[in-house]
């Protein structure tokens, strides 16, 4: 198939409900399931992209679905060409806005679209995109919820086994900073000093408390601090990583390379953190690392370890990639760990096939 031009026949989609190993307790939600849209964009060619979005609940899926259905109604019959389709894709739905559903329909469509356009070329995606398939520092981001010290302590030892890691994260936004920093020392005291351990706050405290507890956690060898307050405020953001000397990581929540270029202009993080689902897939991720890449900011991922993966190896300024086995059991061959590094296999596109077993056995209606 290299070389052939491949034309959209469908978008072929199935929601499924996957239970975490270990349910993730943070500021503002609790997931105890793992629900997923899993996305099969075929061609008259025979080519089939992959790719998944992460609804968070099933009504979560149930809102993905219809926005992805129009979206490959109106891309049936089109030349898949990832460098076209992605601005195309955001004017068939400009209507529902270029943010929210909207963005996220179109990011799991140009992923799909990338996955085909490297399985059409035979090549991983990392290669396509003008990458390598160099390991990827990960840190193990599968637990370390808002639990006690003592249960902490214990699953950050568990979690940097998995793949003998050398960094976890440990989520915060408790009652109290002291809490928080008990819980922290307790992590800290079990693993050592040599792992590194970010934390995150999930958007839970208001610009002062984040001050507060930031300057704080200056003093606990913290790697960096994970949105301590509303993403979207550029202002606040700016106002705490001006008065906090840990870095201020932000961009989870970023929709668009749009978000990524206002908060770097306001001075609201050190280190941004786009995710794929949210920035506008693999071409929303492109665009951003070259912002980031201008303004000499690290970029990390958020989820999506397989696509991250790929999209990492062609950012010019790539700094670590989160880990989460949360899709595995629907993968026939999930990403290998091997010393706290994620190997990008050398299957064509993002080397991504479904375990039908386990996605009839988790199979829900949306």
């Amino acid at each position: 198939m290299t070389g052939d031009v491949l034309t959209i026949r469908k978008l072929h989609l199935r929601p499924v409900v996957v239970p975490l190993r270990r349910p993730l307790v943070t500021r503002v939600v609790t997931i105890e399931n793992a629900a997923f849209v899993l996305i099969d964009l075929e061609t008259e060619q025979g080519v089939t992209g992959r790719s998944y979005l992460f609804g968070y609940s099933a009504p979560g899926i149930a809102c993905l679905v219809p926005a992805l259905k129009w979206l490959g109604d109106t891309m049936t019959g089109r030349i898949l060409d990832p460098h076209t389709l992605f601005d195309d894709a955001r004017k068939a739905l400009t209507l529902m806005g270029h943010e929210g559903i909207a963005m996220m329909a179109v990011s799991g469509f140009d992923m799909a679209c990338w996955d085909a356009y490297a399985r059409a070329q035979d090549k991983p995606l990392a290669e396509v995109l003008g990458g390598t398939r160099d390991p990827i520092q990960a840190y193990n981001s599968n637990g370390l919820g808002l639990i006690d010290a003592g249960t902490a302590a214990k699953e950050a030892i568990e979690l940097i086994a998995e793949g003998n890691f050398n960094a976890v994260k440990v989520r915060q936004g408790r009652e109290t900073l002291e809490d928080d920093l008990a819980v922290f020392r307790a992590v800290r005291e079990a693993v050592g000093p040599d792992v590194l351990l970010p934390v995150d706050f999930n958007q839970g405290l208001d610009v002062d408390e984040a001050i507060r507890r930031g300057q704080a956690l200056d003093a606990e060898d913290v790697y960096w601090i994970e949105e301590p307050t509303r993403y979207d405020d550029w202002d606040g953001n700016a106002r705490i990583a001006a008065a906090v000397e840990t870095p201020i990581q932000n961009g989870e929540n970023f929709y668009g390379p749009e978000g990524a270029a206002r908060a770097i202009k306001a001075g609201a993080l050190d280190y941004l953190m786009p995710d794929v689902e949210r920035i506008g897939g693999v071409t929303g991720w492109l665009r951003t690392a070259k912002i980031a890449e201008t303004a000499g900011i690290p970029v990390s991922s958020h989820l999506f370890p397989e696509f991250s993966a790929h999209c990492l190896a062609a950012t010019p300024t790539r700094h670590w990639l989160e880990y989460t086995d949360w899709a595995a059991p629907l993968l026939a061959e999930p990403y290998p760990i091997i010393e706290g590094h994620i190997h990008i296999p050398e299957r064509p596109g993002a080397g991504i096939e479904w375990n039908e077993d386990a996605v009839e056995k988790y199979a829900v209606n949306a």
